[in-house]
C-alpha cells in the first residue's frame, strides 16, 4: 500500500457540504467558552451518558485539544468528526468522522445525492420521497495529502472504500491533516477530507436544497431559500 502519497498546500474558500437541514446548525458547543467548561455543564445540567452519547457522538473519543467550542457553527463542525456512518465514509471509519466538502456546489451535489439515493435502495428502493438539504461553506488554509493523480486511483474506487479507509487511518495517525481527492461521482470535481476539526474555518450557511425523487433513482433539485 502506498502510505506516501504527496501534500500540498491548499488555500480554498467557500467549499460545499451538504447535510439534512433537519440537523441543528447550534447547540452547546457553540455556547460553552473552554472544552474544560463541558464537564461542568453536564454536572450542572445532571446530563446522563445516554444523552452525551446522542448529542454529541463520539466527542470522548476526539483528543481534547482538536475540539472546535465556542464559536458560531462549532455544534456543525464537530457532528461531522463525531457522528460518523456506522460504515464510515471514504477515508474514515466508525472511530471517527472527517469533515467532507466539495470545490464547487455541483460536486457537492453529486455526492449528497449518490449517498441519499444508495440509502433509499437500503431501505427497499421506494424512490417516491424527498429532502431537503442545508450547504454549508467553509475556508481551509493548510497542507493536505493530495490523491489527484492517476496512481491514486486504487483509493477511488465507486463501489468500495476498503483502500481508502485503510490509507486515511493510517495517514490520521501519522498525523494527516486531511486529503484532496478527484471526486468519483462528478467528473471533474475536486473533495476535500478534513480529519481535523479546527482546521474548518469560517463556516456559514449557503442555499437550501430539496432533492425529490419521483418513482426514478435520478432526483430534481430546487433551491428553497430564493
Amino acid at each position: 500500500m502506498e502510505l506516501n502519497p504527496p501534500t500540498s498546500r491548499l488555500v480554498r474558500r467557500a467549499t460545499h457540504r451538504l447535510i439534512p437541514s433537519r440537523y441543528p446548525s447550534a447547540g452547546i458547543l457553540d455556547t460553552v467558552a473552554a472544552a474544560a467548561d463541558l464537564q461542568a455543564v453536564f454536572e450542572l445540567e445532571g446530563w446522563t451518558n445516554d444523552r452525551i452519547s446522542a448529542e454529541l457522538g463520539l466527542l470522548r473519543a476526539i483528543p481534547t485539544e482538536e475540539w472546535v467550542v465556542g464559536r458560531p457553527m462549532a455544534t456543525v463542525v464537530m457532528a461531522a468528526f463525531c457522528h460518523p456512518r456506522p460504515a464510515g465514509g471514504r477515508f474514515n471509519d466508525a472511530r471517527r468522522g472527517a469533515w467532507y466538502a466539495a470545490f464547487a456546489l455541483r460536486t457537492a451535489h453529486a455526492e449528497a445525492i449518490f449517498h441519499r439515493t444508495a440509502e433509499l435502495e437500503e431501505i427497499g428502493g421506494w424512490f417516491d420521497t424527498s429532502v431537503q438539504m442545508a450547504d454549508y461553506l467553509a475556508d481551509f488554509a493548510a497542507i493536505f495529502h493530495d490523491l489527484r493523480d492517476a496512481r491514486f486511483a486504487r483509493y477511488l474506487r465507486p463501489d468500495s472504500y476498503q483502500r481508502s479507509q485503510q490509507l486515511g487511518c493510517a495517514l490520521l495517525e501519522r498525523g494527516s491533516n486531511g486529503i484532496v481527492y478527484p471526486s468519483v461521482r462528478d467528473r471533474g470535481g475536486t473533495c476535500l477530507a478534513c480529519m481535523r476539526p479546527r482546521l474548518v474555518t469560517n463556516v456559514r450557511q449557503g442555499g437550501f436544497y430539496e432533492y425529490c425523487w419521483a418513482g426514478r433513482r435520478e432526483p430534481s433539485v430546487r433551491r428553497l431559500d430564493r
